[in-house]
């Protein structure tokens, strides 16, 4: 999941897989896979990022798993990296 925020500034969880495409218009639309559109004020390129970051987290942890290893949890939130 990652953080995105709506227009009014509320933190929103946001789960990135149901992502299916990010339009910069004056606002910034977020059009999940089942058709449902979110508003929110995060710029295009900064959720793309926190996407990227979420998903590499991932991934590192199932590495440290693999290699018998407890993987850090991870909070991927708007501006933070």
């Amino acid at each position: 999941m990652i953080v995105v925020h709506r227009l009014r500034g509320e933190e929103m969880f946001l789960n990135a897989d149901l992502i299916e495409s990010i339009e910069r218009t004056p606002d910034t639309v977020v059009t999940l896979i089942d058709g449902r559109r979110i508003v929110v004020s995060d710029d295009p390129d900064d959720i793309a990022r926190r996407v990227v970051a979420y998903r590499g987290a991932i991934l590192a942890s199932a590495e440290d798993l693999r290699a018998g290893g407890r993987p850090p949890l991870v909070a991927i939130e708007g501006g933070e990296e």
